[in-house]
């Protein structure tokens, strides 16, 4: 366990989280798979029991995105955003990590809170579920990213429902 009471390699951002916690405990989240060429969308309810995966974003230039996600999040009543992090396995930053950061910081506009959540192994684990489910090939590439984004964003509201209140 690392500070926070998270399992370790789990919370990027375990002050972040306890901000998020205590600044929007009852509001829906959005969870975002950010990849290069599309971003998964997932949300979860409100009171932060249960993810669902939503729909995939076929990326193009940001503003065109930044928009997209604008309306998402306007029609989705979205209090904040969880953001996957794809680490290193050794929990280091890689390339992808820094443009998944530059996406975020990207989406200061939007003006809601923003939580990176480690997400290594999230799209293997989908993929894994998929194949075991016997999902077509193409059936799995349609759906693997927004998936993945509810699987990231149901590890951490499983985590952030956890947290102790703090007033």
């Amino acid at each position: 366990m690392r500070g926070g009471g998270l399992p370790l390699g789990r919370s990027v951002d375990h002050v972040r989280s306890r901000r998020i916690r205590r600044g929007y405990p009852h509001g829906k989240l959005a969870g975002l798979d950010v990849g290069t060429k599309t971003v998964g969308l997932a949300v979860c309810d409100a009171g932060w029991s249960f993810a669902g995966p939503s729909e995939t974003l076929r990326r193009t230039k940001f503003t065109a995105d930044l928009e997209h996600l604008r309306k998402f999040v306007e029609r989705e009543q979205v209090k904040g955003l969880v953001l996957g992090l794809p680490l290193n396995m050794d929990g280091t930053d890689s390339p992808r990590t820094q443009s998944v950061r530059a996406f975020a910081r990207n989406l200061a506009p939007l003006g809601l809170p923003i939580l990176l959540w480690d997400e290594r192994w999230s799209t293997q684990a989908v993929e894994r579920a998929m194949i075991e489910a016997d999902v077509s090939r193409s059936k799995r590439a349609e759906k693997v990213d927004a998936l993945a984004a509810a699987h990231i964003l149901q590890g951490a509201i499983d985590a952030l429902a956890n947290l102790p209140q703090q007033h």
